[in-house]
């Protein structure tokens, strides 16, 4: 491929051959990812429903399982790319303030606090928070405002939350929902609430601010210099999966989800509808074809995809709230007094979004992206965006700026996976956590077989990533933080 560079942190592949756009790359010489993801990247450019170009961002990486790399987001003008999203709507992160500054811990205080958060924060659990179908169903309408309603928590969350913690502009009835996503998934979300998730890379991190970038912005964020804050990772679940593969056609799947899909499909997909039909018939045609699956959205089958893909996505932010609210109570039990724990943000980093860019109205897919709008579409302070890296690297807060249309408005959601692993590899658990002994960040819980693949010399170094960042101006720092303790599946 001929990639040309645009500036130190900026290169385009132009169209060639079979690509109808141009892939353009927020990194540097450094940071370009291996020939296999920019081969994908290529791919993804020849779909005849690629709108402008494909950004490709600092953190863009090829995944296992997918045709689409993580680090992307992509336009199209009224058909949607399902294949171009990983396995569930709204994976996402929060930042939660605290009011505790350097001197309100110590190390045994944060040892007790894990302990009890490692009991109150399930990770590789079957049922988490139990709900009624009914409260399942109100999620689903109207995300994380149903949770906060139902368990009467006093927060200004909603108003600290990506639209307001609802996929959807008008709340739909329970027949578009019904219409949309097999009774099956939805009794399994009775389950699955308040549950971190077993994916290996799912946290909650106790982060201390060592340093303040932008104090005006600080400021206005209430972000303080050794002020601690909880950074919290995980999605929409098992709902989330499962009504996202109904509409995905995948290569491989696990054997769980194999038959509750089946389950689902047996019981939902009915012969005299037209769009259950072309359904029934196109996911396991689409399979094993190298192009992308594309679905009309003006179509019935477009109608029940965004349904389902909002309904679920819901799941994440109400899944995040109830998890805020038992890291309140395991505050409250070890310190004897209950605190609010102020949201900073809750941004969502997969999902499609109808939104308008280069004079256009298309649908915007963000895989391992967050939108990042200026102060001009968001606030007076611009979106905020989170930078994590690996679990004993440092952490960037940050907010969007107005300058980055070449990204769809839109930010990295870390630093992602580096070509080649550096510096000290653990082999197994105990040397990981003998490392991050070293590095002073205490882990808890890590019981997943992949935790491994979370240490820093797997990962893009964070300092080159930001600076990339900035010098294309997509996003603007506002403050540093580093790990203090760090609670993994």
């Amino acid at each position: 491929m001929n990639i040309k560079s645009l500036s130190a942190h900026k290169k385009i592949i132009e169209p060639v051959g079979g690509m109808r756009v141009p892939v353009v790359f927020h990194v540097s010489d450094e940071l370009m990812p291996g020939d296999a993801t920019v081969q994908e990247l290529t791919e993804i450019a020849s779909d005849p429903h690629i709108f402008h170009h494909v950004a490709a961002l600092a953190d863009v990486h090829s995944k296992k399982g997918r045709k689409n790399p993580t680090g992307t987001a992509i336009a199209t003008k009224r058909y949607i790319l399902p294949q171009t999203m990983d396995t569930a709507p709204n994976c996402g992160m929060r930042l939660l303030k605290t009011p505790f500054g350097a001197n309100d811990f110590d190390e045994s205080q944060i040892d007790k606090l894990f302990e009890e958060l490692v009991r109150a924060i399930p990770t590789a659990v079957y049922v988490g928070t139990r709900v009624n179908f009914d409260t399942v169903m109100d999620v689903c309408r109207r995300g994380s405002k149903a949770i906060l309603e139902k368990y009467k928590i006093d927060s200004d969350e909603e108003n600290h939350t990506f639209n307001q913690g609802n996929f959807f502009d008008e709340v739909p009835s329970e027949k578009e929902i019904f219409a949309s996503i097999p009774k099956t998934f939805l009794r399994i979300a009775q389950l699955r609430l308040g549950i971190l998730g077993a994916a290996g890379n799912h946290f909650l991190d106790l982060m201390k601010v060592t340093d303040i970038a932008d104090q005006d912005l600080a400021d206005k964020m209430c972000i303080k210099k050794d002020q601690y804050l909880f950074l919290m990772h995980t999605g929409s679940g098992m709902l989330g999966q499962y009504a996202s593969y109904f509409y995905t056609p995948k290569e491989k799947e696990h054997r769980s989800q194999k038959i509750v899909l089946e389950m689902g499909r047996r019981a939902f997909l009915k012969r005299s509808n037209p769009a259950h039909e072309q359904l029934r018939r196109e996911i396991p045609a689409w399979k094993h074809k190298k192009e992308y699956y594309p679905i009309d959205s003006e179509s019935e089958l477009g109608r029940m995809y965004l349904t389902a893909h909002r309904a679920s996505a819901n799941h994440g932010f109400a899944n995040r709230a109830i998890l805020t609210n038992n890291i309140r109570k395991a505050v409250q039990k070890v310190f004897g007094r209950r605190e609010e724990l102020p949201l900073v943000y809750d941004m969502p980093h997969v999902h499609v979004q109808e939104e308008a860019h280069f004079g256009e109205k298309v649908f915007v897919h963000r895989n391992g992206a967050s939108r990042t709008y200026g102060p001009s579409r968001f606030g007076k302070t611009g979106e905020p965006i989170f930078i994590p890296s690996s679990m004993a690297t440092p952490f960037y807060l940050g907010v969007g700026t107005d300058e980055n249309e070449s990204t769809f408005f839109s930010a990295g959601h870390g630093t992602g996976k580096a070509k080649h692993t550096h510096g000290e590899t653990p082999k197994n658990r105990e040397e990981l956590v003998e490392k991050m002994k070293k590095s002073k960040v205490k882990l808890f819980n890590a019981r997943s077989r992949q935790i491994i693949d979370q240490d820093s010399s797997r990962y893009k170094d964070v300092e080159k990533v930001v600076a990339g960042m900035v010098e294309n101006k997509i996003v603007k720092i506002v403050a540093k933080m580093q790990p203090v303790a760090v609670l993994m599946a």
